[in-house]
C-alpha cells in the first residue's frame, strides 16, 4: 500500500505540471491569434491606405492630363484663330471668352492682321503684279466707268477700306468679292482649280487650240491616276491629246499648252512624221486641281488609368 501511495503521489505531481503547461501553452496560443488578428488587422488597414494613395495618384494624374489636354485645345484653337486672321492679335498668349465675343471677323481691316492667312491673301497675293499681269476678259464690273481701264488693286483696296470704316457687313462683303474677282486672285483658280471639273478643262483646252488656229481630232479622258502619289490634297484629270497637223501648227500648239497658267505634264508622247500626213503627236497629259482646304477638328479621348489616348478627326469648317 506504501508502495501504491507513492506511484499516486508520483501520478498527481505529474498531472499538475501537464496542467499548467497546458494552461501556458494555452495563453500562448491567445498571444499569437490576438497577435496575427492585430497583423491582419494592420495588413488589412494598411492595403486599404495603399489602394486609396494610388487611386488618389491616378486621380490626380488623371485630372492633369485632362487639363493639360484642354489647356493645349485652348492654344491651337487660339493660335488657328489668329493664324488665320479671323480676330487680332489676343492680349495674352491665347483669346478670352470677352476677346472671342467682341471679335467680328468682317469688320476687321486687314492692315490689323499682319502676317496671317487672310492678310498674305488679301494684300500679297492679290497685289501680285505678275499674277495681276494676266489679261482680265469678260469681266465688264471690274472695269472702272471713271478711268474706262481695269480697276488696280489700289483701288479695289480703297473700296475695301471704305466699306470697312462703314462698318456696313453687306457692302465689305461685297468688297471682298471685288477683290477675289477683279484682283489677281482671279487666276489662282485657273491656275489650280478648287474642284474636279473636265468640262472646264476641256474649254481651256478649246482655247489653246483657237489660239493655235487649229481644231483637235481627239481629245478624251485617259482613266485616272493614283491620287495619293501625288501628295496631299492635289489630284489629277489624265487626258490624251492627239495632233495631226504640219511642224509649225503642231509646235504652236504645244508652246500654248506651255505657255497656259494652268499647270499640264505631257506623261507620255510619241511622233511620227511622214512626207504625206505631215506629224503626227499622240500624247497622254495630266491637269491638275485641288479640294477645298478645310480647318480639322480632332477629338481626343483620353481614359483613366490607361497610357494610350484615342483620337478621331472631324472635318471643320472650310476656311
Amino acid at each position: 500500500m506504501a508502495a501504491g501511495s507513492k506511484l499516486s503521489l508520483k501520478f498527481n505531481l505529474k498531472g499538475n505540471g501537464d496542467s499548467k503547461a497546458i494552461s501556458k501553452a494555452n495563453k500562448i496560443s491567445e498571444a499569437q491569434q490576438y497577435t496575427l488578428i492585430a497583423v491582419f488587422g494592420a495588413s488589412i488597414f494598411l492595403g486599404a491606405a495603399i489602394s486609396l494613395i494610388i487611386h488618389f495618384i491616378n486621380q490626380i494624374s488623371f485630372n492633369a492630363t485632362v487639363i493639360a489636354a484642354e489647356d493645349q485645345t485652348i492654344v491651337s484653337l487660339s493660335d488657328t484663330i489668329k493664324n488665320i486672321g479671323i480676330c487680332t492679335a489676343p492680349k495674352g498668349s491665347t483669346y478670352t471668352d470677352d476677346e472671342l465675343r467682341r471679335c467680328s471677323p468682317n469688320d476687321i481691316d486687314v492692315s490689323s492682321v499682319q502676317g496671317t492667312l487672310r492678310s498674305n491673301i488679301l494684300q500679297n497675293m492679290a497685289a501680285n503684279v505678275a499674277l495681276n499681269s494676266v489679261p482680265k476678259q469678260d469681266l465688264s464690273y471690274c472695269v472702272n466707268s471713271s478711268t474706262g481701264k481695269n480697276y488696280t488693286y489700289g483701288e479695289l483696296n480703297e473700296f475695301y477700306s471704305e466699306a470697312v470704316s462703314s462698318g456696313d457687313t453687306q457692302t465689305i462683303a461685297a468688297a471682298t468679292e471685288l477683290i477675289q474677282i477683279c484682283s489677281a486672285l482671279r487666276v489662282i483658280p485657273d491656275a489650280l482649280p478648287g474642284f474636279r471639273n473636265e468640262e472646264a478643262l476641256l474649254s481651256s483646252l478649246n482655247r489653246i487650240f483657237i489660239m493655235s488656229n487649229w481644231e483637235p481630232e481627239g481629245l478624251s479622258p485617259a482613266g485616272t491616276y493614283d491620287e495619293a502619289s501625288f501628295g496631299n490634297n492635289l489630284y489629277t484629270i489624265p487626258f490624251q491629246l492627239s495632233v495631226d497637223a504640219d511642224a509649225a501648227t503642231t509646235m504652236l500648239v504645244l508652246s500654248n499648252i506651255e505657255r497656259s497658267i494652268r499647270e499640264f505634264d505631257v506623261t507620255r508622247a510619241s511622233i511620227e512624221w511622214s512626207s504625206e500626213a505631215g506629224l503626227t503627236l499622240n500624247s497622254e497629259l495630266t491637269a491638275y486641281y485641288t479640294l477645298p482646304t478645310a480647318v480639322t477638328e480632332e477629338t481626343k479621348t483620353i481614359k483613366y488609368g490607361a497610357t494610350d489616348t484615342s483620337s478621331t478627326t472631324d472635318e471643320g469648317e472650310e476656311e
